[in-house]
């Protein structure tokens, strides 16, 4: 077992990744797709509960999402259930969490580091972008209508499959209150 999905499980997450692949590439090579050209940024707001995929500033993509248990302001130390605020990137990938896909903001940033430091906190970490959880402990209603995380930013299933798919590593992420 690798972080709560064993061999076959991957097996699976993988053959979903590469179907969904294929039905984003063209029909015949020479053809052109919208759907193909990643996302150059991201966007998140956290008083609209979205998170968008932008092309050239412009949003081509939106989802809900769900922050952590304590969403207002800005991530300021380990515990406080709060998603950070601030310019991030999205720095690994993970087919294999314990949640379905993610993706790792790179908080904390340096400004998120000193502040912590100046009041003797640690400032957490593990930030991710993800779907579900693989073992679900509450039922999928309270998923889909509370904030649940302990500070990362939470899709459904199928949005998190199209994100992982529409982002690449090192695209930048903006997270706003």
């Amino acid at each position: 077992m690798l972080n709560g999905i064993n061999a076959r499980g991957r097996r699976a997450v993988l053959a979903l990744i590469a179907a969904a692949a294929a039905t984003l590439l063209p029909a015949s090579s020479g053809a052109t797709s919208e759907a193909l050209q990643a996302a150059d940024a991201v966007l998140v707001v956290k008083s609209e509960h979205r998170l968008y995929l932008l092309r050239g500033g412009q949003p081509f993509k939106s989802y809900r999402v769900a922050f952590g248990l304590n969403p207002a302001g800005h991530k300021e130390r380990e515990g406080d259930y709060r998603t950070p605020e601030g310019s991030y990137v999205l720095d690994g990938r993970n087919a294999a969490s314990d949640y379905f896909l993610s993706l790792h903001v790179s908080y904390p940033n340096e400004h998120d580091l000193q502040h912590a430091r100046r009041n003797r906190w640690k400032p957490g970490g593990s930030i991710m972008i993800h779907g579900l959880p693989n073992v679900p402990r509450k039922s999928l209603d309270y998923y889909h209508s509370a904030d649940w995380t302990d500070g990362c930013i939470a899709l459904n299933n199928d949005d998190m499959l199209e994100v992982w798919l529409l982002t690449h590593t090192n695209t930048p992420i903006e997270i706003r209150p």
